[in-house]
C-alpha cells in the first residue's frame, strides 16, 4: 500500500476540529499519511513574523500536496489573506470547486452537480491597489492571456476526462471589453480544440439566475477568479452550504486541499462543526495521488451517512456533534 506525505494546515477557529476529524476518516479508511503540520496565519505571525512562513511554502513544493483548514483573513486591514498568497506563490492557477447534492440535506434542489473552475492568481484578487486621492481608491483587474489559455485548457481537460457535456465561460464582456472580453477569446480558442465538449458562454449576472432557477442546465463552470469566487459560494447555497463543498487549488506540480467555508470562530470548540467539506476534500486529494479506490471509498461512506441521516451536524438539520458524524462516517467505510 502506498504511504503518502502531505503538509498539514490545521488552520483558525474550527480548522483543527475538523482537520482531526478527516485525519480520522482517512486513517480509517486505511489510508497511510505521513503528515507534516504547520502554523499559518495569526499563529505563524505570532512565532515567526510572517502568516506564511518560508518554510511552510517550500514543504508543501517537496511533498507536492497539503490538506488545509480554514484560514482566518483580517478585513479592512491586517495581513494579506494566506489563501490568495499560498496560490500565488504556489502558481496554483486552477481552483476546482465541486458542487453536488447530497441525500437527506435540506435544500431547494436535489440533483445539483456542478464543477466551478476558477482561475486563482490573478483578476481583482492580484490585489493590485492604490489611493488616486483622499476620495478615491483604485483596483486593478489583470486578465493575462497566459493564465486565462491555461485556466481554459484546464477546464476542457477536466471536462473531457470525467465525461462532463458541457463548458460555459462565464464574463461580464459586454462592460468589460478588454480584460473579459480576452478572457472570452481566449476561453473560445481553446474550445475549437476540444470539439467533444458543447461550449456555450454566459453573463455572470444572468448565469447567476441561471443558478438560482434551474441549475441543472449548466455543467462545468469557467470563470475568471472574482465571478468564480462568488458563483461557487452561491451554487453552494443550492446543495445546503458551504459546509458540503470541498475545493482543490491545482498548479503544475502542487496542489492544496480545503473546504471553502470559513474558520467559523462563533462555534470553535463546541464540537459541532460539520467537517464534510475537508473530508470531501481529502477524497479529491486521494484521487489526485491516484488513489482512486481510497477516494471512492472516503466518498461513498460520506454520501451514505447522509443517505441514513442518523448521525447529521446540526447546520444541516442534525443534531450530532462533529466526534458522533465522524464515526458514522468511519461506520460506513467499506
Amino acid at each position: 500500500m502506498a504511504r503518502y506525505s502531505v503538509v498539514l494546515l490545521p488552520g483558525d477557529g474550527i480548522g483543527p476540529e475538523i482537520v482531526e476529524a478527516t485525519q480520522i476518516v482517512l486513517a480509517a479508511a486505511g489510508v497511510e499519511i505521513d503528515w507534516k503540520p504547520f502554523d499559518v496565519g495569526v499563529a505563524a505571525l505570532e512565532r515567526t513574523g510572517s502568516p506564511l512562513p518560508d518554510e511552510v511554502v517550500e514543504e508543501i513544493r517537496r511533498c507536492g500536496v497539503a490538506l488545509k483548514g480554514p484560514i482566518a483573513t483580517p478585513i479592512g486591514g491586517g495581513f494579506a489573506s494566506v489563501n490568495v498568497a499560498l496560490r500565488q506563490r504556489l502558481n496554483l492557477y486552477a481552483n476546482l470547486r465541486p458542487v453536488r447534492s447530497l441525500p437527506g440535506v435540506p435544500a431547494r434542489y436535489s440533483g445539483v452537480d456542478l464543477v466551478i473552475i476558477r482561475e486563482n492568481t490573478e483578476d481583482l484578487y492580484a490585489g493590485i491597489e492604490h489611493w488616486l486621492d483622499d476620495d478615491t481608491a483604485i483596483a486593478v483587474k489583470r486578465i493575462t492571456r497566459t493564465a486565462s489559455r491555461q485556466i481554459a485548457r484546464f477546464a476542457f481537460d477536466y471536462a473531457s476526462r470525467h465525461r462532463r457535456r458541457q463548458v460555459t465561460a462565464v464574463h461580464k464582456a459586454n462592460i468589460l471589453k478588454m480584460s473579459d472580453g480576452l478572457f472570452l477569446q481566449c476561453a473560445r480558442e481553446i474550445a475549437s480544440q476540444y470539439p467533444q465538449v458543447r461550449y456555450v458562454e454566459r453573463l455572470v449576472d444572468a448565469l447567476c439566475l441561471d443558478l438560482v432557477l434551474d441549475p441543472e442546465r449548466h455543467d462545468v463552470l469557467l470563470c475568471p477568479n472574482l465571478y468564480g469566487d462568488i458563483v461557487s459560494d452561491l451554487a453552494a447555497g443550492l446543495v445546503g452550504g458551504l459546509g458540503l463543498t470541498p475545493a482543490a487549488n491545482i498548479g503544475d506540480e502542487v496542489a492544496v486541499f480545503e473546504a471553502v467555508h470559513g474558520s467559523a470562530p462563533d462555534i470553535a470548540g463546541k464540537g459541532i462543526a460539520n467537517p464534510t467539506a475537508l473530508i470531501l476534500a481529502s477524497a479529491m486529494m486521494l484521487a489526485h495521488l491516484g488513489d482512486d479506490e481510497a477516494a471512492a471509498r472516503v466518498e461513498r461512506a460520506v454520501v451514505e451517512t447522509y443517505r441514513r441521516g442518523r448521525a447529521l451536524p446540526p447546520d444541516v438539520g442534525g443534531t450530532a456533534t462533529t466526534r458522533e458524524f465522524t464515526q458514522a462516517v468511519v461506520a460506513c467505510i467499506a
